[in-house]
């Protein structure tokens, strides 16, 4: 790293039965997945990731060939993300797959975003739609045909590298920043109580996909709690301060920071307000 340049290094462990079930997760997806899941912590620090070191737990039901399907799914996706597989390392496991993978990466000092920096009147911003990786979850059993968005945002979903590139083009810097992987609810609280502020998001600011929507309704769920509980969307969550409204205007803002005091809390189009808790749907299972 550069005099005014920072590594970055995050680590992230997949566990077979907890994170992934085998019986639907392809495992050149679930290759793919792991390195989206590092990669999008590195992301959350305004980093460039760089480099990826990989190891494996295998169980002796994975043949050789299903092993090199997870190591494709891997090296696919360092090839989208311009990540180096530098190494890593594989050992027998008795409890099942566990994938271990550590992501390390470059930002100038400056630059680098944690989640404590949000202050009073920041605004809240979101990168792209939630709940359809949950949605997809949901789908992995029945029919899942004209559903396929869904599907793939939760077997195959994308880093967004292309929103830190943005950020940086925009000259940018987010006073503090989260990566959705438990939910919209969760991660807010994770930057309110790291920053000790408060927050207020509205209801109808809450980008949902219409496949979300429409396969919500069909299995008789809400799809603002998908949005808000759901997790696994790997989009970016992270505030601004007021003065650059218009320059984020087209990244969805959703709210904004209020004073530690008041609390967090979902406002409805009536005005009321729901106070938001941290409960992925995978805690509840």
């Amino acid at each position: 790293a550069g005099a005014d340049e920072v590594t970055l290094c995050t680590t992230d462990l997949l566990l077979e039965g907890v994170d992934f079930d085998l019986t639907y997760f392809p495992l050149k997806h679930l290759g793919y997945k792991a390195v989206v899941v590092a990669v999008s912590d590195l992301l959350a620090m305004n980093g460039r990731p760089e480099q990826l070191l990989v190891s494996l737990g295998v169980s002796s039901k994975i043949s050789v060939e299903a092993l090199d399907d997870l190591y494709a799914g891997i090296r696919f996706a360092c090839e989208e993300m311009e990540v180096d597989l530098v190494g890593g390392d594989t050992k027998a496991s008795v409890t099942g797959l566990a994938i271990h993978v550590t992501a390390l990466g470059r930002a100038r000092k400056e630059e680098v975003v944690y989640r404590g920096g949000a202050k009073l009147h920041d605004l809240i911003c979101i990168t792209g739609n939630l709940g359809a990786a949950y949605m997809g979850l949901q789908l992995l059993e029945p029919e899942f045909k004209g559903n396929e968005y869904l599907l793939q945002r939760y077997l195959k979903p994308a880093a967004r590298k292309d929103i830190v590139e943005l950020l940086a083009e925009e000259k940018i810097v987010p006073t503090s920043m989260i990566d959705l992987s438990d939910g919209l609810a969760s991660d807010l609280l994770q930057i309110c109580k790291a920053s000790k502020c408060g927050a207020r998001i509205y209801l109808d600011r809450i980008p949902i996909a219409r496949q979300t929507t429409a396969f919500a309704e069909e299995i008789h769920t809400d799809p603002v709690v998908a949005a808000l509980n759901g997790g696994e969307d790997y989009e970016l969550l992270f505030t601004v301060p007021l003065a650059l409204q218009e320059r984020v205007m087209r990244m969805g803002v959703i709210g904004h920071i209020t004073a530690e005091n008041t609390g967090a809390y979902l406002v409805t189009p009536d005005g009321g307000e729901i106070r938001l808790k941290a409960q992925g749907f995978r805690d509840k299972e």
